[in-house]
């Protein structure tokens, strides 16, 4: 597995080595020792999945601490705009994002480390999620920032398709009037 690093501390690519041949294909998705070899401490204790259409777009979602979540990112199935925001008031990246387009087919993943906001557009028909918390999730400490705050300027890359958005979603405030306590 190649570990590459995206100029924000301690969110990293993963890119795993996949092996096919005419049955299909292997790889191997998460291994901890690899990551903790290369200076990482990722020990997840929930896994979730979600199914979405084109166009729809969930985030941007964090928890407070002290139930933060780092979150490892891989698609199953289709090709999604995934976007991250730091929101660690003490970080050179603070109020910056990273967006990366993930996929099925390359199998990238994005580790996503405690003090980021987390969310995703949907490229593809659609797209199946899949991402390791290292916490557990907790509603009363779920916060989110508006997906479309103007002064991130967060260009979810959907082109014409018509942008599908929860209630709840649509609800966040925007970054300078949400609640985060990194």
């Amino acid at each position: 597995m190649k570990i590459i690093e995206t100029g924000f501390k301690g969110l990293t690519v993963l890119k795993p080595k996949v092996y096919t041949d005419n049955r299909g294909y292997f790889f191997e998705s998460f291994n901890k020792v690899v990551l903790k070899d290369a200076g990482i401490s990722f020990n997840p204790v929930q896994d979730n999945e979600s199914k979405s259409s084109k166009g729809v777009i969930r985030g941007l979602h964090y928890q407070l601490m002290p139930f933060g979540q780092s979150k490892l990112i891989r698609v199953i199935e289709g090709k999604i705009f995934d976007v991250a925001l730091d929101i660690r008031r003490d970080s050179l990246t603070f109020g910056k994002w990273f967006g990366i387009e993930l996929d099925s087919e390359t199998k990238d993943q994005v580790l996503i480390p405690v003090g980021f906001a987390h969310g995703f557009s949907v490229l593809s028909e659609t797209a199946v999620i899949q991402y390791k918390c290292d916490s557990i999730y907790n509603p009363q400490y779920e916060r989110g920032i508006s997906l479309m705050d103007t002064d991130l300027d967060i260009n979810w890359k959907l082109g014409a398709a018509i942008p599908v958005i929860s209630e709840k979603d649509l609800k966040h405030p925007q970054m300078k009037d949400a609640d985060y306590n990194f």
